[in-house]
């Protein structure tokens, strides 16, 4: 027997099981501050030598996604499994100009052709220039990239293929369960990572306000989680300047939830654990 399920926000990782490549995406904002997030939707774009490409996909407030538009570049970092928790340390939602490697073991080298550093524990990388950038309304952003440079710990490149996949150790990546606990599949043996809180310091204190919010919407808004906060506040403020309002209201915000599927379960994703 078969049954459907629902369609709802995060399908492509905790409904349908998409194996995908773990990487660490380093870019530079346009003071260039260095910034590092991991990213699993790339795949490869264009296959031939004479031009090769990759698409990547990003949420279009990222700050990943954003100083790729300012600067037109980044690099692709495939981290080993023995960095899979420096990965989810990158993964969390620190305010913009926060170097995130700063909270890990992970160390930076100069890129080739790039100004993104590299990272130098990740076995192999790839260096990126924008060629094209897509956005889907009220959705992601894809960038289509002309990959500028493979770069390879030399050690691996005189190895075999099965002996080099052995000796890089990759994980795969296979979704999440609750938006807080991710699965990783090495060796086929699957492992499972939380994703942290940031420090105390760096919670909450991004959201400004770019319109006049009833009482009713701005208490609404502090009961969403920070790590969230200034996503929906710019989703909400564009849903209710389309609509010709001059104030966000409550309405305006259970709308724009209801057409996104943002409900009391999505927010609950990005709430801390409770314990005891």
């Amino acid at each position: 027997m078969k049954k459907e399920v629902k369609i709802r926000p995060f399908w492509y990782s905790d409904m349908w099981l998409f194996p995908k490549l773990i990487t660490i995406i380093t870019t530079l904002d346009k003071q260039g501050r260095i910034n590092a997030a991991p990213y699993s939707h790339i795949m490869q774009y264009d296959v031939m030598a004479k031009r090769p490409r990759m698409i990547v996909g990003f949420r279009q407030d990222s700050h990943t996604f954003v100083n790729i538009c300012d600067t037109g570049e980044f690099v692709v970092n495939c981290p080993s499994a023995d960095h899979l928790d420096d990965m989810m340390d990158t993964a969390r939602f620190y305010p913009e100009g926060v170097n995130e490697l700063e909270h890990t073991s992970l160390t930076t080298v100069p890129s080739l052709h790039v100004k993104p550093p590299t990272i130098a524990e990740c076995p192999q990388i790839a260096e990126c220039t924008v060629d094209e950038i897509i956005r889907l309304e009220k959705s992601s952003g894809i960038v289509i990239a002309n990959i500028k440079a493979l770069v390879f710990d030399e050690e691996l490149l005189e190895m075999p293929r099965e002996q080099r996949i052995h000796a890089m150790n990759l994980p795969i990546g296979l979704g999440d369960e609750s938006r807080r606990d991710y699965f990783h599949a090495v060796d086929y043996k699957v492992t499972k990572h939380e994703l942290g809180e940031p420090p105390d310091a760096f919670k909450g204190g991004e959201v400004q306000l770019g319109m006049t919010w009833d009482d009713d919407a701005l208490q609404s808004l502090m009961t969403i989680p920070p790590g969230v906060r200034k996503m929906v506040t710019e989703q909400t403020e564009k849903h209710a300047r389309e609509k010709g309002d001059n104030k966000v209201t409550l309405v305006s915000m259970q709308e724009l939830a209801e057409e996104a599927g943002m409900s009391d379960e999505f927010f609950d994703r990005f709430r801390t654990k409770k314990t005891g």
